[in-house]
């Protein structure tokens, strides 16, 4: 058994542990508070430019006339977009989605990467890591937008991914990310977003068939509305994981707070026995010492 000075400096030491998590628990809170209102507003924004787009489209009849639309071969390279945190302790947060990013990469991409054509795109420094040390070929460096995250840092990454499609050196992209569901659940999804293919909402069926008198025309409306919502969509996505990797860091802190106090509260019964026994012993000795006295 440790002696009482292990144990008490090992309380010590959880004690002091718990306090940092309670602190990044509260952290984490306050920041999920920011992350989670500025989802909120700009999720109603990005679901009308969709709507917009798709409106367009059922009255152009489908016919996109932009390079963000246009279809490439199959056989093409395909740049996958990995949204990850810059820092860990935030639970299963980055495990998810790294999971099911490798189950499309070891499956649905296995013949491009053999072929060395799949690339691979990582915001956030864990993914980066992660992609790194299996060897992957990566587009650039990490791409940080999280710290303090705004839309012109969010924007220059999403003209990065644009521009290389447009340019031809990628034919596909598709967005790995966490979408936010509430504080305890996040779900890890995988989104198409080049080249861009609009489906018409079925559950309009009498805005769509009015002949509206559209000033630009229809076409150069579309050209213009694409790139912002390409940009919009993208800003949505880590507005998303940002949200998501709060509330996976506060709950995760929240258990690690649980978890410190549950291991404090066995230490110091730990203790007390030991001390307890101590005590005795000392007893059993100043008794049996008496006794050898006593027996002269």
């Amino acid at each position: 058994m440790p002696s009482l000075k292990e144990i008490r400096a090992r309380i010590k030491s959880v004690q002091t542990t718990q306090q940092t998590t309670r602190a990044m628990k509260m952290v984490a809170a306050s920041k999920l508070r920011r992350a989670q209102d500025n989802m909120i507003q700009f999720r109603p924004y990005a679901a009308k430019l969709r709507t917009l787009l798709d409106n367009l489209a059922a009255s152009a009849e489908g016919q996109l006339s932009s390079p963000y639309a246009e279809p490439r071969s199959a056989d093409g390279t395909v740049l996958l977009v990995l949204v990850t945190s810059n820092r860990g302790l935030c639970g299963a947060f980055n495990a998810n989605v790294l999971k099911r990013f490798m189950l499309d990469v070891l499956g649905k991409y296995a013949e491009k990467r053999a072929a060395g054509k799949l690339k691979v795109l990582c915001v956030g420094k864990r993914g980066y890591d992660f992609v790194q040390r299996r060897g992957l070929q990566t587009v650039g460096e990490n791409h940080d937008v999280f710290a303090g995250i705004s839309f012109d840092k969010v924007n220059a990454v999403a003209s990065e991914v644009m521009d290389g499609f447009t340019e031809g050196h990628w034919d596909e992209v598709v967005l790995y990310y966490n979408s936010f569901k509430n504080v305890a659940t996040t779900i890890p999804v995988a989104e198409k977003m080049l080249p861009v293919v609009v489906e018409p909402h079925a559950e309009e069926p009498v805005a769509q068939a009015v002949d509206y008198i559209f000033e630009p025309a229809k076409e150069e409306m579309l050209v213009a509305l694409i790139p912002d919502i390409l940009r919009s969509q993208f800003y949505r996505v880590c507005l998303e994981s940002n949200a998501a990797e709060q509330g996976a860091r506060m709950i995760a802190m929240d258990n690690a707070t649980e978890n410190a106090q549950e291991l404090i509260d066995k230490l110091k019964l730990i203790f007390n026995k030991a001390r307890q026994a101590s005590i005795t012993k000392e007893i059993l000795e100043i008794v049996s010492g008496a006794e050898a006295l006593s027996g002269k």
